[in-house]
């Protein structure tokens, strides 16, 4: 995201003591900003990109997020054979 001009900051929160980890809204991990434009990533493995898009069309706060404007994407990032991280985006707004 930054390379494609975004400013970006992580909004996961490691809350200590219940030892888990609190996403913003309930699925971002990320926050960036482009101008006008406000979008919400999560971020996880190749194999679980489905998983987090149906976990956000479910979420209850998903339709505040939409009605807002704010672009919802998944990128799922998976290591290829040759090494290299290849990047899996999908729109769920």
């Amino acid at each position: 995201m930054r390379e494609q001009g975004y400013l970006c900051d992580v909004v996961e929160r490691w809350i200590p003591g219940a030892n888990i980890r609190k996403d913003c809204w309930g699925f971002a991990d990320l926050i960036c900003l482009r101008g006008k434009e406000i979008v919400a990533v999560q971020t996880t493995s190749g194999s679980n990109v489905s998983a987090r898009v149906k976990k956000i069309a479910e979420h209850e706060n998903v339709g505040i997020v939409r009605e807002a404007g704010i672009k919802i994407i998944v990128h799922g990032w998976a290591k290829r054979a040759n090494g290299r991280w290849e990047l899996r985006e999908v729109d769920c707004s």
